[in-house]
């Protein structure tokens, strides 16, 4: 969840950024005045001058370190790209069906029939399901959201032992591991008298 808000923050630096030179460009270009500090000085003015651009021409290690630096840009880009686009949910489930054919359950029915089951038990206010890892080795992440009357190690041994159990015989799992994060349903503290 923290990743998804930093990919939304440094998507927004970059896109402010770019925003901010790109109109600066554009507003001298028309022909505004730039301040002092800007890198244009008028509408006819270059980025490099032509010493600056021929200045690093004849050392040695200018071309292979301009290389190198592109390729690090590059390849940290294609790193975010397959991040963002990676998905973090799993879409289906394969289960035995004993014939020697398997079938195939969509993620989201195991998820919320599993949500389900967790707050039908006592004490659990609301609960998030999120299936990920593999087709044949999926792995759940649970959030429930407790009662504040409620024993906490109760309401996992009860998740545990009912539905997380009966989701992973129904899907014909050897296993199902789950990460459960637990938390309480936030209240007003209570007068004793």
């Amino acid at each position: 969840m923290r990743s998804g808000v930093a990919n939304r923050v440094l998507l927004a630096l970059a896109g402010l950024v770019l925003l901010a030179a790109g109109g600066g460009v554009l507003a001298v270009g028309l022909g505004a005045l730039p301040p002092t500090w800007w890198i244009h000085t008028g509408p006819h003015d270059v980025l490099l001058t032509r010493s600056e651009r021929t200045h690093w021409r004849g050392a040695g290690w200018w071309w292979p370190a301009v290389i190198a630096v592109l390729a690090l840009v590059l390849l940290c880009a294609l790193w975010w790209l397959t991040t963002a686009v990676r998905r973090r949910r799993l879409t289906e489930v394969v289960v035995d069906t004993g014939d020697g054919a398997s079938a195939l359950l969509r993620g989201r029915a195991v998820e919320s029939a599993l949500a389900e089951e967790a707050v039908r038990q006592d004490g659990v206010a609301h609960a998030e399901i999120l299936l990920h890892g593999s087709r044949t080795a999926p792995r759940a992440r649970v959030w429930l959201q407790l009662e504040p009357h409620v024993d906490p190690a109760k309401a996992l041994h009860e998740f545990t032992a009912q539905a997380l159990a009966h989701a992973r015989e129904s899907a014909g799992l050897a296993a199902l591991p789950a990460q459960v994060r637990l938390r309480t349903v936030r209240h007003r503290a209570e007068r004793v008298v």
